[in-house]
């Protein structure tokens, strides 16, 4: 049976639960974002596929790698998504640990510290794959400029 709690206990288990609640908060709008650009690229994609069918040549292959890019954009964007998701995973279970040490009165710091230095590696993973999405986004854009480019003179 647990020990008996009272609010004044508590209060303090709550000021260190802000923190990572207002974490969560941020990887809720991160993912918003990277779901966001997911759906560009599906859409994107589709487009893409369906011009594919009606181009030869040099347009087809220029088509095609742009295609190929958004598949592998998408890869990476999910896998962006996957880590925030970890990320906002271990923040809630941060704040139920945090209660849980607060009602068994388990004095251990440890496990609260390697929770939460797992929430961040797991968001700066996040942010990196993030990142490797706008670079390949980037390229993409390149590919299609040259390709609608009128030719040298």
């Amino acid at each position: 049976m647990l020990p008996p709690t009272t609010l004044q206990q508590i209060i303090p288990e709550l000021r260190d639960a802000v923190g990572p609640v207002i974490l969560i908060s941020g990887v809720g709008l991160l993912l918003l974002t990277m779901t966001n650009r997911l759906g560009r690229c599906i859409d994107r994609a589709r487009q893409l596929q369906n011009e594919l069918c009606a181009q030869v040549g040099s347009e087809r292959a220029a088509t095609q790698a742009q295609v190929d890019i958004i598949y592998r954009r998408a890869k990476i964007i999910r896998l962006a998504i996957w880590f925030s998701v970890t990320s906002a995973f271990l923040a809630a279970f941060l704040v139920m640990t945090l209660f849980l040490a607060a009602w068994l009165g388990w004095e251990q710091s440890w496990p609260a510290g390697i929770i939460f230095s797992a929430c961040l590696a797991s968001l700066c993973a996040s942010l990196i794959a993030f990142m490797g999405d706008i670079n390949l986004s980037l390229r993409a854009l390149k590919l299609e400029l040259e390709s609608s480019a009128p030719p040298p003179k």
